[in-house]
Order: C-alpha cells, then structure tokens, then sequence
C-alpha cells in the first residue's frame, strides 16, 4: 500500500510527516493509515516572530490518508457498507489528533457534503478548537474540517485545520485559508 496522491501544494507547505499505522480495528480485520502532513512554515515562522513567547504549535496544517485493510476485505464487501462505520471512526480520531496536536475545546460542528475534483462525494465535517495559547488573555480560535471519501474502492481521509484570529498581524487570512483547505481536499487522489 502506499501514500495518498497529494496535489501540488505551493511553496507555503513543507512535509511535517509521513505515517504509517494502524488507526482502528473492525471486527473482521483492522484499519491501517498513510498518511502525509503538511505545515504553513512560513506562517509558523511569521508567528515565531511576532510572538516568540507562543511557543512551536502546527498553526495550519493539511493531511491526506489512504486506508487499507488487513486483511482485505472479503469479496463482495465493499466500502458501502462499511462507510458508516469508517466516517464514525475518522471523526473520533480526528478529534483526538486535535487534542495530541495541542488543540483544546474540539467540538464537532455541522456535516456538509462536496464533490472532489474527480466528481467522488465526500462527507465533510466542520470542527472548532482552540490553541490555548495565552496572547491578550484569549486562546487562539482555529478552524479544521475532515472529509472522508472513497477513491477506486479505496477510501481517503482529508483534512486540516487553521486559526481564524490572530492578536497581532501575521497575515490570517480565514476565508482563504478555508478555500485552500477545502481545495486541496478536492484535489486528494
């Protein structure tokens, strides 16, 4: 199995990571992700010098994984009818990488569906965070959102996460930072 497709991102986005692991289990077999995270390093370094004190915190990042099955499914299952059951998982894990990423109050928000550029429909979820990051006495306000969809029988998680305020001028730019993410959440093959 390998890692997801990954559209050309732009300069802004360095690879902070590539990971493989086992990400749930079924009761028939388990769930393995690849997947490849990448940060807003300019944004990151921006941040650092305005506010040193803010410490190393991943202020935007996107994400893309293939799942695979071990072992593979059995003939005749396909991922219709094990999508409600990957959609649940994707949610709760995504919520917990949040938290492990340093994110506090995650609350998942309103579920939306899109198409991706290859016409595949994708279950969309809105979460709200917070960088607990005291700046003017008010923690960091962040956006992330999480697609789960299915490429040649195969499915995709997408996602990533931003903040839409800044205390200081750093170039937060919320409404692009969402249409960037939701792009290149279409573009994942």
């Amino acid at each position: 199995m390998s890692f997801p497709d990954v559209p050309d991102l732009g300069e802004e986005w360095s690879l902070a990571d590539r990971e493989r692991e086992t990400l749930f289990a079924l009761p028939t077999s388990s769930v393995r992700g690849y997947t490849l995270v990448y940060e807003d390093e300019p944004l990151r370094v921006a941040v650092g010098r305005e506010l040193p004190e803010s410490g190393d915190h991943p202020w935007r990042f996107f994400f893309a994984t293939r799942l695979e099955f071990v072992p593979p499914l059995a003939a005749g299952i396909g991922p219709a009818s094990l999508y409600p059951t990957v959609l649940s998982e994707a949610r709760r894990s995504f919520a917990n990488d949040l938290e492990e990423r340093g994110f506090t109050d995650v609350e998942r928000g309103r579920g939306e569906r899109m198409r991706t550029r290859a016409g595949k429909r994708a279950r969309l979820t809105k979460y709200t965070a917070r960088l607990p990051i005291d700046v003017a006495d008010e923690p960091i306000p962040v956006e992330a959102w999480l697609a789960v969809f299915v490429v040649r029988s195969e499915f995709r998680l997408a996602g990533g996460a931003f903040p839409t305020s800044f205390p200081v001028d750093v170039g937060i730019h919320r409404s692009r930072y969402r249409n960037e993410l939701l792009d290149l959440i279409r573009r994942v093959g």
